[in-house]
């Protein structure tokens, strides 16, 4: 299989990966669930989202979760995407901080909301560049 085609293949793993967080993400919230874990996953989503495009383009990257460390990398490599998931990269804080007790302010329904509507933005995006020839 040339490059190209294992990239790809990469790529929907990443992607597959991305719509697993995402479908945890949407799960009606469970009563001793804290939003922080939900809009954990929303974030998720989008990191391993972004991680699909860069593989599938073949671009290095970090391990990290920092959503504007990567959106940076598309960015430098001069892939467009969507103006609204510029966004996302407030979400970081949900995959660090917020996951900790005593690291930050908790997360309200409005802001797990506001993580998943941009999760699903960016999730179909990346699936979109992905299946187009």
């Amino acid at each position: 299989m040339p490059p190209e085609g294992r990239a790809r293949e990469a790529a929907l793993d990443w992607l597959r990966r991305a719509r697993s967080n995402l479908a945890l993400a949407r799960q009606p919230k469970p009563a001793e669930a804290l939003w922080e874990d939900l809009a954990f996953d929303a974030q998720q989503a989008i990191e391993k989202a972004l991680k699909a495009v860069l593989v599938l383009k073949q671009i290095d990257f970090p391990r990290t979760h920092d959503i504007g460390e990567l959106l940076g990398l598309l960015a430098g490599a001069q892939i467009a995407f969507p103006e609204s998931v510029q966004r996302a990269d407030r979400l970081t804080d949900y995959a660090t901080g917020a996951r900790y007790p005593g690291h930050s302010n908790p997360v309200t329904e409005t802001e797990y909301r506001e993580a998943v509507g941009l999760a699903e933005q960016f999730v179909r995006w990346t699936e979109k560049l992905i299946r187009e020839p």
